[in-house]
């Protein structure tokens, strides 16, 4: 609003569901800034990390994903992603789907086979 416009490409739509209705509309009404705690505590993003922390605590988020079941994250970012549409019946029907394909790769034997040998999985990513 500081330049005579509203919020734009999904904003209206994300910011709500995000942080709430009165949030969204006091951020958009006055546009004050926003700092990343401020937005971490607020829902919109994940996590706020001090600048003198950042590269070790990105590289480390990095590794955590690069060992992970990537074809579960693939599934699980869909689910996510589609959630918002859906009615809960259809959100049930979406997980089973997913949850069925994630059942039939490599990666969920090894997540199995390594909970019951309790050791850490090596995920390969199939």
């Amino acid at each position: 609003t500081r330049i005579g416009l509203i919020p734009d490409a999904g904003g209206t739509y994300w910011l709500p569901r995000q942080m709430g209705a009165a949030k969204a509309m006091g951020a958009a009404l006055f546009a004050d800034k926003i700092s990343g705690r401020q937005a971490a505590d607020w829902g919109m993003i994940y996590e706020a990390v001090p600048v003198a922390q950042f590269e070790d605590h990105l590289a480390g988020r990095v590794a955590h994903l690069a060992k992970g079941p990537t074809q579960a994250y693939r599934h699980l970012k869909t689910a996510i992603r589609e959630s918002s549409a859906n009615t809960l019946d259809e959100q049930l029907l979406l997980e089973a789907r997913l949850q069925g394909e994630c059942g039939k790769t490599r990666d969920f034997k090894e997540g199995v086979m390594a909970f019951l040998e309790k050791r850490p999985a090596n995920y390969e990513g199939r």
